[in-house]
């Protein structure tokens, strides 16, 4: 082999070893300070639906004879149609049920990123299965829990349903 070949090699084996400690570092910095949780939709789209709210008439301030009373939940018999944190880091966030499914979990690519030490990159997945929703835990670590009973297998969830996953808590709503 000539001088200029193994030099060569020599300076590509040494750009494949940076390549390699480069990927080792930023996988490190990702499992010490975690996946970063963005903001969707842009910034134009967020001030122009903040208007909006501003600029539609107030309700009346009048309450409706078939509002229930306050402090207790209502309950429909419809299907569920929103999922809601009610404990947890994210505690009053509402996400709507997709017919596509809602995929749930740490990972930056799941609809509802949850910032749980127990929770997994691809905990659960909550999709439609029939005429109502099913839940099914996907190899989670730490378990999907529908009540008090740990999921082993998908199974149908209904309004007021609480799911737990760690330390946060969902409730479907209708």
């Amino acid at each position: 082999m000539s001088v200029l070949t193994l030099t060569l090699l020599r300076l590509g084996l040494l750009a494949l070893l940076w390549i390699f400690i480069f990927s080792i570092v930023g996988v490190l910095r990702t499992d010490l300070y975690g996946t970063t949780v963005s903001r969707r939709g842009s910034r134009k789209a967020r001030r122009a639906a903040r208007k909006e709210a501003a600029a539609a008439p107030a309700p009346a301030a009048a309450p409706q004879p078939d509002a229930p009373p306050r402090g207790r939940k209502r309950r429909r018999g419809g299907p569920p149609t929103h999922l809601v944190v009610t404990e947890g880091p994210l505690a009053g966030t509402s996400l709507p049920l997709r017919g596509s499914g809602v995929l749930i979990g740490r990972n930056p690519e799941c609809a509802l990123v949850v910032d749980d030490d127990y929770a997994s990159g691809r905990h659960c997945r909550i999709y439609p299965d029939g005429d109502g929703w099913a839940v099914e835990d996907l190899g989670s670590t730490n378990g999907t829990y529908l009540g008090r009973e740990r999921l082993t297998t998908p199974r149908p969830v209904k309004v007021g349903s609480s799911l737990r996953i760690g330390k946060t808590v969902l409730e479907l709503r209708g």
